[in-house]
């Protein structure tokens, strides 16, 4: 009975010896914190990211309006000056026109070209009592764009493209061009300096609105 007794009692520690060792509980208990303190790190203040994306907003706008108002600009005529409001007649090299120093070097029936509105060749015209004409006309051709010169000999312009006509008022005397040259008003502001200004009134060579508006 004793050779039992120590044969059970063998066994038994033999069987505790391959038992499996307990689980660490505090090994999962660390892991919840773990992971907190990893969301902690990932997260971020609402009100940071509102100013965030204010500031990349900003700059954005900034950088389309800074690319899109040149563009803009570029299709905007040029802005009037003088004290008329109207838009000041330029020489070949940009100088403003003055008419008393213009008409000292000019005789009288002369067609000369001067800058006018847009930008667009104008004719200055001098009367036969030695002023300028109340109105100046655009020297582009209504047929393809020509620029039309002034023949003093046949007292008319002549388009050299493709033969076009026009009296001296820009009325066509001969086509293919369908409409007379643009008008544009013409005036002498306070400093002394030559302006031009929209014709918007009936045009006094047809008696019918202004095609050019």
């Amino acid at each position: 009975m004793k050779l039992l007794s120590v044969l059970s009692m063998a066994l038994v520690g033999s069987a505790d010896a391959f038992a499996p060792a307990p689980l660490n509980v505090h090994r999962t208990a660390v892991a919840p914190v773990s992971m907190a303190a990893a969301e902690g790190e990932l997260y971020i203040d609402q009100n940071r990211r509102n100013l965030m994306n204010l500031i990349l907003v900003g700059s954005a706008a900034v950088t389309v309006g800074g690319l899109a108002v040149p563009y803009i600009l570029f299709f905007v005529p040029p802005g009037s000056g003088g004290g008329s409001g109207g838009t000041p007649a330029k020489d070949a090299l940009g100088n403003e026109i003055f008419a008393k120093e213009y008409l000292a070097t000019k005789k009288a029936g002369d067609h000369s070209l001067a800058q006018g509105l847009k930008g667009d060749a104008t004719y200055l015209i001098v009367k036969e009592d030695g002023t300028l004409q109340d109105y100046g006309l655009n020297a582009v051709c209504t047929h393809l764009g020509c620029v039309v010169p002034w023949s003093a000999a046949n007292n008319k312009f002549m388009c050299p493209c493709h033969g076009s006509q026009y009296a001296p008022t820009g009325a066509v005397v001969r086509g293919p061009a369908p409409l007379p040259l643009a008008l544009a008003h013409l005036d002498v502001d306070e400093s002394g300096k030559v302006v031009f200004s929209t014709w918007s009134e009936t045009d006094f060579r047809t008696e019918g609105k202004p095609w050019w508006i």
